[in-house]
């Protein structure tokens, strides 16, 4: 067995392809009885987003070659049976890759000898080199988490996140950090925008200078209005006195939001390698979905393992990048319920749950009288919260007021 084939192995996930071609892996790095597999493998994972089974490369191998069938079965046998830890592969890997690198870069200083090569191409080449380097395929080098207290107290309590307009949530959740992934949920025309409105302007203006910006994924409401409500939120106006004096509401806007709130203008589908490249551009320091069930990208035989994946992508980003807050919908069965609960998710089983730091449902009550109460009820809580958030309101069930007319949220 030669140890390519852990690669081959390896890059049956999707992610795993992605990563190793985009650090530079090709099909001259196979010996040639391994270059059809990943010919093949190539062909696949240029076209879905789908990892494949040794089974699956099997159907695709026999149906894309006309000869030679026995020695891929047994090459294909030996594949199944495999056991080669991923970080290990990786290693490999990067060890190709570096030599590959080493190669050209010997016979560009061997062309700089002979005249045919500039030197400050030369060096443009060697720091590239030094970059990959650094970069290469992540392996098992881990960071180990501290034992002191103190630190360990500074970092996830104590230390600066997110706060919210809110004080209710303030005491129920804390603030929002890395890593930190929820949803929001709730009956259609319940104000699932005039929330996120109201708290992320409030969030705006607690970023620094040298804070990415908020980046709100919009693919529901009118982009425009959407930006709208958020001025009206972050300035506590009535539409009508925001419109009464254009730029002066303008200039207080980007002063207190210090120009960090991003939304997308209208799109009819928005992809996630979209996402994936706005966030490796703008460095965000809050992400929004509204509607995140609504990216795509994402292929499932089942509607709620597709979600699933839709919201361990999400969680991947938080980790990666900034705290995540998406939006989806309450189903049927939360129409004129005061305190939704976890069930009352639409389209999801437990898939959508489960990746969830935090969940928040918005009740709405169709009594009249009720028009502006709103019923907040935090049934899953992973956060630590801050100093000041009450333990007895972990899972709380808090009423709050809406002011639609400013965009607001209000504590009672």
């Amino acid at each position: 067995m030669t140890p390519e084939l852990s690669i081959i192995r390896l890059v049956l996930s999707h992610t795993e392809w992605q990563e190793a071609v985009n650090s530079g892996l090709s099909i001259e790095d196979f010996p040639k009885e391994l270059q059809t597999l990943f010919s093949v493998i190539n062909t696949f994972h240029s076209s879905s987003e789908n990892s494949l089974t040794v089974a699956d490369l099997a159907n695709l191998v026999f149906a894309n070659i006309s000869k030679d069938h026995p020695y891929y079965q047994g090459v294909l046998e030996q594949l199944e049976k495999l056991d080669v830890s991923q970080e290990s592969t990786k290693v490999l890997v990067s060890t190709i890759l570096r030599n590959k690198r080493l190669k050209d870069l010997s016979l560009s200083a061997y062309e700089v000898t002979e005249g045919r090569l500039s030197y400050d191409k030369f060096r443009e080449k060697l720091t590239t080199f030094e970059d990959n380097k650094q970069e290469g395929l992540s392996t098992s080098a881990f960071e180990w988490v501290s034992d002191d207290l103190t630190e360990l107290a500074n970092s996830a309590i104590r230390s600066k996140g997110l706060r919210w307009r809110l004080r209710t949530l303030n005491q129920m959740l804390g603030s929002l950090r890395k890593g930190d992934f929820g949803f929001v949920f709730a009956r259609p025309e319940s104000g699932k925008t005039t929330f996120l409105a109201s708290e992320v302007s409030f969030m705006c203006e607690q970023l620094t200078e040298e804070d990415g910006p908020i980046l709100w994924i919009n693919n529901e409401e009118q982009s425009d209005k959407v930006k709208i409500r958020c001025y009206q939120a972050s300035l506590g106006l009535d539409l009508s006195a925001l419109l009464s004096n254009l730029p002066k509401h303008t200039e207080e806007f980007i002063q207190k939001t210090k120009g960090k709130l991003k939304i997308n203008k209208d799109a009819a589908t928005i992809h996630k390698r979209e996402v994936e490249r706005l966030c490796k551009e703008l460095k965000p320091s809050l992400i929004i979905f509204d509607q995140i069930d609504k990216i795509v990208g994402f292929e499932n035989d089942r509607e709620d393992l597709k979600l699933g994946a839709i919201y361990q992508w999400a969680r991947e980003l938080a980790k990666q990048y900034a705290p995540v807050i998406a939006v989806c919908q309450a189903d049927g069965s939360g129409e004129g319920v005061k305190w939704l609960t976890m069930s009352n998710v639409a389209n999801a089983k437990t898939a959508k749950q489960a990746e969830a730091d935090w969940i928040l449902g918005i009740g709405k009550v169709n009594d009249a009288g009720y028009d502006s109460l709103r019923f907040l009820h935090l049934s899953k809580n992973k956060l630590i919260g801050d100093e000041d958030s009450i333990a007895d309101l972990r899972h709380g069930r808090r009423e709050i007021l809406i002011k639609p007319e400013i965009a607001r949220y209000v504590d009672l």
